[in-house]
């Protein structure tokens, strides 16, 4: 090995080094990419969400008539519901409506199945836990009553509101800035 080559070894070394070490100290003076969540944030992360955000699940047990069809349509069943009939008053009551939130693809195809609109993503997606068991919503702690519709043309009305919302987000689709403009006036 000849001195020359041992003297450009050192100073190739030298030079990937100074590389490496100035892009380290270039980030070493640069404001941090990273935000302290939740404490230090400028705005609440739901504010920022999208309006069509595909959250954790929530039901109104309200307006829910326990046809089942969330559960059906479930691809990967990680809703449950149980309904037994009150031999007292002769209605049906739920026994359990739980949903697992750590089975859930947030697919929507369950609000989608509701004929009520009982069931629906909700803005929130904070679920950490250090239980699995505790990411288990129970949305029937008690039994409840059913929501039994009123007879004749009940789901009409929902329908053509359907078809409008529909109808509004293909108009928010179509314009370049997603529908922002329409949004201010």
């Amino acid at each position: 090995m000849s001195v020359a080559s041992y003297v450009k070894d050192i100073a190739d070394t030298v030079k990937s080094t100074f590389e490496g070490m100035s892009i380290t100290f270039s980030h070493l003076f640069r404001k941090p990419m990273t935000i302290q969540y939740p404490d230090k944030i400028p705005v609440p992360i739901q504010e920022t969400l999208p309006r069509r955000y595909r959250g954790i699940l929530e039901v109104d047990l309200d307006i829910c008539t326990g046809c089942l069809a969330c559960e059906r349509d479930c691809p990967i069943t990680c809703i449950t519901i149980g309904i037994e009939m009150n031999k007292e008053t002769k209605q049906r009551q739920f026994t359990h409506f739980d949903i697992d939130v750590c089975k859930c693809m947030y697919c929507g195809l369950c609000s989608e199945a509701c004929p009520t609109g009982a069931i629906r993503h909700s803005q929130e997606f904070e679920g950490a836990s250090y239980n699995p068991a505790g990411l288990v919503r129970h949305f029937a702690p008690t039994q409840q009553n059913l929501y039994k519709p009123k007879k004749g043309g009940e789901t009409e009305p929902k329908l053509v509101t359907k078809v409008e919302i529909g109808l509004k987000y293909l108009d928010e689709f179509a314009t370049p800035d997603g529908g922002a403009a329409a949004e201010e006036s």
